[in-house]
């Protein structure tokens, strides 16, 4: 089985924290070498498990920002 690699190239910003310390986050990682996407997932204090997640393209992040403008 192949290595799994991340890295967060950039944090963004927190958008919760959980009692047992996981933090919900907005970063930009690259996995498996490959260009670094923006990602929302959880992560442990350290940074070194992860939950399910997504990943957005900067296209797709900037289409996302535009639909939550207009949440009320």
């Amino acid at each position: 089985m192949a290595e799994f690699k991340f890295e967060i190239v950039e944090k963004i910003g927190v958008l919760g924290e959980k009692e047992n310390g996981w933090t919900k986050e907005l970063n930009l990682v690259s996995y498996n070498d490959y260009p670094a996407k923006y990602d929302i997932r959880e992560w442990d204090p350290d940074h070194q498990k992860m939950s399910k997640g997504i990943t957005l393209s900067k296209e797709e992040l900037l289409q996302l920002k535009e639909l939550l403008k207009d949440i009320k």
